[in-house]
């Protein structure tokens, strides 16, 4: 076992990686009223092609697989309901899919041992059959719809799609109608078989709670199972190409405002000198200046009316890229993305505005150590992410520099960029 402290934050991770590859790290927080529980895999929607465990051949699956094997572990063969079961032991239930991981959870503090049992427990026996697999597809089906007609998934997935060539991320993490009609109890197996296994899974317990003791009932619980030897798993790789798949789109909608997203596609290959953490640091440091929500040009923006509250950015990575999209909310689209454009194009800032965000992050992390979810979040994070859990943040935090996010700044392109638009549906004139 494993005990690392958090830089700057008075907490301690216990951490242990168990015979079967199950990998398990425990915060204990005793001023907490609560317990938070996630076990994880490394396993979301962007792999749809992959070698299965004891074949040779690489096959590809429908896509949404991984959403839909999430749905179908909540279906157990003795009949009884992950949901109901954590709810008659006083806590509350969950789970999720991204594109980069599927995660199983629970928060509770009565009955911890069986609720953390519980949660091994069932989501380690599949049982999926020709009938229970059939009946769940008109289910997800329905969910598809559902989010369809929400105009902020579909500029969303829409922005997504249009910066991506071939990178499965492109593709819904629910599927299309489609493909979600084309999975196969075959196709859940064998996804489950190769990135279920332990060895591609982790557990992250955080709040109320004695961390040795938590590590050996963990321990304990996979003793009694028995487990293939760790798999090799071989995933396709893909040749993403720089340049986005789509300049413009625009869709019409039943909504009262425009919404727009401009998408930027950032090629990071030329640093090889700095850190995967360091690269997308700075980058989210300069969004963050620029057009973050105290920035001067959002504040300008708001104040003449042409964004809402509704208006912010986020990142995602797929291999030598940053996936970057910016949404807002606006009754002039092409002056706001024309605004954003010339702002992020004008890569002036001062020293003072990356001190000051420096002094921010800083903070948010002093408060994150308070916060039982935000720590449990930040560990699965880093390991989807890097792989490994940052404990140093604090430290790095500070050794971020003005000379290197200049470099950083200097040598990535903006021209690579997407718009989509979602504008309100034409009124018929009567």
């Amino acid at each position: 076992m494993k005990q690392k402290k958090f830089s700057g934050i008075n907490l301690e991770v216990f951490s242990e990686t168990l015979d079967n590859g199950l990998r398990v790290y425990v915060v204990p927080m005793k001023d907490k009223h609560n317990i938070h529980a996630t076990f994880s895999t490394n396993f979301g929607s962007i792999i749809n092609e992959f070698v299965p465990i004891g074949e040779n051949k690489m096959i590809r699956v429908p896509d949404g697989v991984a959403h839909f094997l999430e749905h179908k572990l909540f279906e157990q063969k003795n009949g009884i309901d992950p949901f109901t079961f954590f709810g008659e032991n006083g806590a509350d239930a969950n789970a999720n899919t991204s594109y980069f991981k599927t995660t199983y959870l629970f928060s509770g503090l009565k009955k911890f041992k069986e609720n953390l049992n519980y949660l091994l427990d069932y989501v380690q026996e599949p049982y999926f059959t020709d009938e229970n697999v059939e009946k769940e597809k008109g289910i997800i089906d329905q969910e598809r719809s559902m989010y369809q007609d929400d105009p902020l998934w579909r500029m969303y997935e829409g922005s997504i799609y249009n910066l991506v060539n071939s990178h499965p991320i492109k593709f819904p993490i629910i599927g299309t109608k489609e493909s979600i009609y084309d999975i196969t109890k075959e196709d859940l197996y064998k996804c489950y078989n190769t990135f279920y296994h332990p060895s591609n899974m982790f557990v992250v317990v955080t709040g109320n709670v004695d961390p040795i003791e938590t590590i050996k009932m963990i321990k304990e619980n996979q003793s009694q199972k028995k487990f293939p030897a760790k798999p090799k798993i071989e995933i396709k790789k893909y040749k993403e190409d720089k340049n986005v798949a789509v300049k413009k789109q625009e869709i019409e909608m039943d909504i009262n405002t425009s919404k727009v997203a401009l998408s930027y596609k950032i090629c990071i290959d030329n640093f090889q000198n700095y850190s995967l953490y360091e690269i997308y640091n700075y980058i989210l440091y300069y969004f963050n200046i620029k057009i973050g929500q105290t920035s001067a040009i959002v504040e300008q923006l708001k104040k003449d009316n042409l964004i809402y509250d509704d208006f912010g950015f986020e990142i995602n990575g797929i291999d030598n890229y940053l996936l970057i999209n910016i949404f807002a909310e606006t009754h002039d689209p092409t002056k706001v993305v024309n605004t954003l454009k010339k702002e992020l194009n004008n890569k002036l800032i001062s020293e003072e505005e990356l001190e000051r965000k420096k002094k921010c992050s800083i903070s948010s992390l002093l408060a994150s150590g308070d916060n039982l979810y935000r720590i449990n979040n930040k560990i699965m994070s880093n390991i989807i992410k890097y792989d490994d859990v940052v404990y140093d943040d604090y430290e790095r935090i500070k050794t971020l520099n003005y000379k290197d996010l200049n470099n950083i700044i200097d040598n990535i392109s903006f021209d690579e960029y997407s718009i989509f638009i979602i504008n309100p549906k034409k009124k018929d004139i009567q």
